[in-house]
C-alpha cells in the first residue's frame, strides 16, 4: 500500500485551525491511482508543547513538511518522521533554529516524539527529506535552508540502551556538504490524485508491507458491518428454542459484536417461519437540549441519567429514571441538586456522576461556594435502601480533600472539576481535572490519587499529574484537558477525557496505563497522539466531548457524550454504541446507520 503524509491548508479557525492543519495526516492510494484520507482528513501526528520552567504555563507547538521514511528494517522496524517545527500558530520557531523535530513509529497509529535534531548551528530550516542508503548503512538527510540552499549530509540512529526504539537522530557534521539540488527527490502528484483529500498540503509517499496497510485500513477506518449470523445453528424445533439466541453482527474490520433478537410471533399461514429484528435502541443527536457532561447507569433493572444543565446557567441538576434504555429519552426530569439547598453550595454545579464504591451508590460533581475560582470536587452518597431519584435519599455534599484533611485546591486560585473514580488492582482511585488561574493560568491537568473506600472524598495519596494539554488538538483556543472517565476492556484500563476548549473545537482523546504498573508513574501511562472523536468524526456534530460509558442489560457499551447541532449551538446530550477496535480501543465515530444497516436488522428462521 502507497501511503501519503501531508498538512493541511488550515479552515475557518473554530472548524479546523491551524493547530489542527499543521500536524501529519496520512492517506493512502486507491485502486484508481487517487488518494482517500485516514481519520475524517485529520491529523494523526502533532506536536507537543514546550512547558515554561519558570511558571509551568505551555507554548504549543506545530509541525510543517514532515516527510515520512522507512527506517532500516536490519536494525529497526517502524517508521520515521521529520517536520519543521513551528509555534502554535504555523510561524517559525524560535526554539529550534537550525533544528527538525523528530519522531519515530512502529505502526503508524502509535508515535513517540524523539526531540530535535540538529542540521545547522543557526537559521531555519525551510523543509527536510530523509530516506536510509544501504550502501552507507547510514540515514541520507537532505534540507533546504531559508535562504533556498540545499545541505546534504549522514546522519545515525543513537539506541537507549535496553530499548527498542531510537532515542534520537544525531547527524555526523562532517558529513554536511552543499549540494546544487536535494539527493532526494520530492513526489510530484497530479491534481486528480489528491482530489479526495481536502486542504492538503502534500509531503512525500512510502511504501508500505500489506499487513501493515490492512491494519492502518482497520484501525483508522470507520468499520461497517458486512454480515450477520446467528449464535447458534438449528435446526429449531420451536420458537421457545430462540429466545437464547443472538445475531452476530460481523464487521469489516473483522470484529464481531452479539445482539439481542426482538423475535417476531409466527403468523397462521407461515407457522413454520419465525422472523426478528435485531434489536437497536435508537438516540437522535442531541436528545436531550442543553444538557452536557452527560452519564448514565444501569442500576437494579433500570437506568438513570444525569447531566449539566446549561438552561439554567449550571444552578440545578436533573436526573431522569426509565426501566429501559431508550426509557430516558421522555423520561421525567426530577431534580437532584440545587444552588439553594446547602450552605457552601452555589451555582456552577458542574459534571455529575454516578460512581459506586465499596458497594455504596455515591455522585461526583463539581459546585462553588459562590464566584467560579472557587468551584470544587465534591461527592454525595446514597443512604442505604435509598431511591436514587429521589433527592432526599441522598447526603449533603462533602467536598473532597487531601490526604491531612485540608482543601484539595486553594479557594480562589486553583479549582478543580470532572472528578472520576477508577477501579484499578484492587484500589479505587480518582482522577480530575485541575486548573491552576493565579498567580498564572497553567490551562486545566489531569491528577490522580487514591481515594479511601469508606469515605470517597478523602484522598489517601498525594495528587499526581497524569496529562496535560500538550498537543494541537488539545490546546486549540484555551490549553485544558477535563472530563475523563474509565473503561475496561479485556484487562486494559483506558480513560477518554475531553481537550481544549468547550466550543466547537472540543475533542475526546485516550489515556492507557501499563497494565500491572504503578498507576501513580505518569511515565507509566500512553496518551494517543490524535483525538479519538472530534467535531470531524461525525458531519453535523461540532465540539463533541467529555463522555462517559454505560454497559447496559444486553452487555453492549454505549458512549454517551455532548454535541453541538451546529458551531453556535447549546451542548446537548447524544449517545451511540461504543466499537471497539482490532486493538481493543473504543471507536467513537460508528454511527447508527454504519453499525447496523437495515439490510442486516432482520433476520429469518425455519422451524423443522
Amino acid at each position: 500500500m502507497e501511503l501519503l503524509s501531508y498538512t493541511r491548508q488550515p479552515k475557518e479557525d473554530i472548524i479546523y485551525g491551524g493547530r489542527m492543519a499543521y500536524s501529519m495526516h496520512l492517506a493512502y492510494r486507491g485502486e484508481d491511482g487517487k488518494f482517500r484520507p485516514f481519520h475524517h482528513n485529520e491529523g494523526l501526528l502533532y506536536a507537543r508543547a514546550l512547558q515554561n520552567p519558570e511558571d509551568g504555563t505551555l507554548d504549543a507547538r506545530c509541525l510543517k513538511k514532515p516527510w515520512l521514511f522507512e527506517l532500516s528494517r536490519a536494525s529497526q522496524t517502524g517508521y520515521g518522521i521529520l517536520a519543521v517545527r513551528t509555534d502554535g500558530e504555523g510561524e517559525p520557531d524560535a526554539s529550534s533554529q537550525g533544528c527538525v523535530l523528530f519522531f519515530v513509529s512502529r505502526d503508524l497509529v502509535h508515535y513517540e516524539e524523539k526531540g530535535l535534531c540538529r542540521l545547522q548551528e543557526s537559521g531555519e530550516i525551510a523543509e527536510v527529506r530523509c530516506s536510509f542508503d544501504a550502501e552507507k548503512q547510514a540515514y541520507r538527510i537532505c534540507w533546504q535552508t531559508e535562504g533556498g540552499q540545499w545541505m546534504e549530509g549522514v546522519a545515525a540512529l543513537q539506541k537507549d540502551a535496553g530499548k527498542e526504539a531510537p532515542a534520537a537522530m544525531q547527524l555526523d557534521p562532517a558529513s554536511v556538504r552543499e549540494t546544487a539540488e536535494p539527493g532526494i527527490p520530492a513526489p510530484a502528484f497530479t491534481a486528480e490524485e489528491l482530489e479526495l483529500v481536502e486542504g492538503v498540503v502534500p509531503g512525500n509517499t512510502v511504501a508500505v508491507p500489506e499487513a501493515e496497510g490492512e491494519y492502518l485500513l482497520k484501525k483508522l477506518l470507520p468499520p461497517v458491518c458486512v454480515g450477520m449470523a446467528l449464535s447458534k445453528e438449528g435446526p429449531f424445533r420451536s420458537v421457545e428454542e430462540l429466545k437464547d439466541v443472538k445475531a452476530v453482527a460481523s464487521y469489516s474490520d473483522g470484529t464481531t459484536v452479539v445482539r439481542k433478537i426482538d423475535w417476531e410471533e409466527p403468523s397462521e399461514k407461515e407457522a413454520h417461519v419465525v422472523r426478528g429484528r435485531v434489536h437497536q435502541e435508537h438516540f437522535p443527536a442531541p436528545f436531550a437540549e442543553h444538557r452536557a457532561d452527560p452519564v448514565c447507569m444501569y442500576r437494579d433493572g433500570k437506568y438513570y441519567f444525569i447531566a449539566t444543565n446549561d438552561a439554567d446557567n449550571n444552578h440545578t441538576l436533573y436526573m431522569r429514571c426509565a426501566d429501559t434504555l431508550e426509557g430516558i429519552l421522555t423520561a421525567r426530569e426530577e431534580l437532584f441538586l440545587d444552588s439553594e439547598t446547602y450552605p457552601g453550595i452555589g451555582g456552577l454545579l458542574w459534571a455529575p456522576e454516578f460512581h459506586e464504591v465499596d458497594g455504596q451508590l455515591y455522585v461526583f460533581h463539581a459546585a462553588t461556594s459562590g464566584e467560579f475560582y472557587h468551584e470544587e470536587s465534591r461527592v454525595r452518597k446514597l443512604r442505604e435502601g435509598g431511591d436514587p431519584i429521589c433527592k432526599e435519599d441522598w447526603s449533603a455534599p462533602v467536598m473532597v480533600v487531601k490526604k491531612d484533611g485540608s482543601p484539595l485546591c486553594e479557594e480562589g486560585k486553583v479549582i478543580s472539576l470532572d472528578m472520576t473514580t477508577i477501579s484499578y488492582e484492587g484500589k479505587t482511585y480518582v482522577m480530575w481535572s485541575q486548573r491552576q488561574f493565579l498567580p498564572v493560568d497553567q490551562g486545566a491537568w489531569l491528577y490522580l490519587a487514591q481515594i479511601d473506600e469508606k469515605e470517597p472524598w478523602k484522598l489517601v495519596t498525594d495528587p499526581v499529574c497524569i496529562a496535560k494539554p500538550e498537543y494541537g488538538w488539545e490546546n486549540n483556543h484555551t490549553y485544558v484537558v477535563e472530563g475523563p472517565y474509565a473503561l475496561e476492556r479485556d484487562g486494559q484500563l483506558m480513560i477518554t477525557y475531553a481537550a481544549a476548549a468547550i466550543d466547537a473545537t472540543y475533542t475526546v482523546g485516550l489515556l492507557k496505563p501499563e497494565m500491572g504498573s504503578d498507576i501513580l508513574n505518569p511515565d507509566n501511562w500512553r496518551k494517543s497522539n490524535y483525538p479519538l472523536m472530534s467535531s470531524a468524526s461525525v458531519e453535523g456534530e461540532y465540539g463533541t466531548g467529555h463522555n462517559s460509558y454505560l454497559t447496559d442489560e444486553n452487555g453492549l457499551v454505549w458512549n454517551f457524550y455532548h454535541m453541538r447541532e451546529d458551531v453556535d449551538g447549546p451542548r446537548s446530550s447524544a449517545a451511540r454504541r461504543t466499537h471497539f477496535d482490532i486493538d481493543g480501543e473504543p471507536m467513537l465515530d460508528v454511527t447508527e446507520e454504519i453499525d447496523l444497516p437495515e439490510a442486516f436488522r432482520t433476520v429469518e428462521v425455519r422451524l423443522g
